[in-house]
């Protein structure tokens, strides 16, 4: 059974990666901060026996090494970066940044990825698929980048952008690749309701990405349509 470790699987697009990888009959190993407070996901995780529901705060390192020895002797397919914060509001602009807001963005859309990639490489080792894969933006592109403002966001998501393909390189003699994602303006509470897509769909497409991702596709940018997309 093909399986893949979701962070932020709780709501919007994690929690829609989780019910069409469960439908689809992988093993789906779904991480949110609190599981308790997770209805939707417990109950997807009632309907299929294939998902499993994991404490995890990508912000706590302590948690994800703690949760990378639980699963040490369990090969993994994909690792999905999904867990990210925007700030919004006067956080995000210029004159009125939020410092420690800026410090926290970071540390959960950035600096997360890396040390996952860290933590559970051996386990995308020991997977068939041996992909890592991170939920990025759009937003994130410096050459897309013709309106300024969402400095938070923005920096922390070029900055993953960086880490991801340095993970290309660095992990390419051990087979594994690393792929950058962009799920479109998608209709969650992130992106709100005047989005122009809705998460089945971009979840559809990133999937159809990933399921034809080989290595010499390390290190790209590419759209849940297909599209690479400037950094």
């Amino acid at each position: 059974m093909s399986s893949i470790l979701v962070t932020g699987a709780n709501r919007g697009l994690g929690l829609e990666f989780a019910r069409q990888y469960a439908k689809d009959g992988w093993r789906v190993l779904a991480c949110c901060r609190h599981p308790d407070k997770a209805r939707e996901l417990q109950q997807l995780a009632a309907r299929h026996e294939n998902i499993s529901v994991h404490t995890l705060d990508v912000e706590n390192h302590k948690q994800i090494d703690a949760l990378a020895q639980e699963l040490r002797d369990t090969p993994i397919d994909i690792l999905l970066n999904n867990a990210g914060v925007y700030g919004g509001g006067e956080d995000e602009n210029f004159g009125t940044l939020n410092y420690p807001a800026w410090e926290r963005e970071f540390r959960i859309n950035t600096m997360a990825t890396a040390k996952m990639a860290e933590a559970f490489g051996g386990n995308v080792a020991r997977g068939e698929k041996r992909l890592i894969a991170a939920v990025s933006s759009l937003m994130g592109s410096m050459g897309d980048n013709g309106s300024g403002g969402s400095y938070l966001y923005r920096s922390s998501k070029a900055a993953l952008n960086a880490v991801m393909v340095s993970l290309a390189h660095d992990l390419k003699a051990r087979r594994i690749g690393a792929l950058v994602l962009h799920p479109g303006w998608v209709k969650t509470d992130m992106g709100g309701q005047h989005a122009e897509i809705t998460a089945e769909t971009s979840v559809r497409g990133m999937r159809k990405v990933m399921e034809d991702f080989t290595l010499k596709d390390s290190g790209r940018f590419i759209a849940y349509d297909g599209v690479e997309l400037p950094w």
